[in-house]
């Protein structure tokens, strides 16, 4: 597996910081030929459900994801946490999605602040070699960086 990390810091409210990371169809529209379908009502929470579907054309692979961990950011809580769990047969492992809001030194309004956004992924291909792992996370932390500079761009 391989195992990779992306952070970045952005000026917004921690609510609509989680409120982007969060909405699963949008990130079909910023990862690379992938599309979200099977969106569980709610779509939100442990035990929400969703799948990306990776391709072009009929040439492609799903890869599923269940929510095991859902912490929104607020109410006493220093960051919010979110933990998908792959359940595909061709993408394996878990990705989870960190959200620290700002330091109480900042004023503590609630508004908008320095936010922390942290994505961390363990990632297996299923017939890729281990050998390859190294190739596969830098290859994810760059692909995955965009996406959350995309995600957290988003009006």
């Amino acid at each position: 597996m391989a195992l990779f990390e992306v952070e970045r810091t952005v000026r917004a409210s921690v609510v609509e910081v989680w409120g982007r990371l969060t909405d699963w169809p949008a990130h079909g529209g910023r990862v690379p030929l992938t599309r979200i379908t099977g969106v569980s009502v709610p779509a939100s929470g442990v035990g929400a459900r969703f799948t990306a579907r990776t391709g072009v054309g009929r040439v492609g692979f799903d890869d599923p994801m269940e929510v095991v961990v859902w912490s929104p950011p607020g109410a006493g809580r220093a960051a919010g946490r979110c933990r998908l769990v792959k359940r595909g047969r061709v993408v394996l492992g878990w990705a989870e999605i960190e959200v620290h809001g700002p330091e109480a030194s900042s004023g503590g309004d609630g508004g908008a602040g320095a936010v922390r956004v942290v994505w961390r992924e363990d990632l297996g291909v299923r017939g890729v070699p281990r050998a390859l792992d190294p190739v596969v996370a830098w290859t994810a932390r760059r692909v995955f960086g965009r996406v959350l500079d995309g995600l957290l761009r988003a009006p």
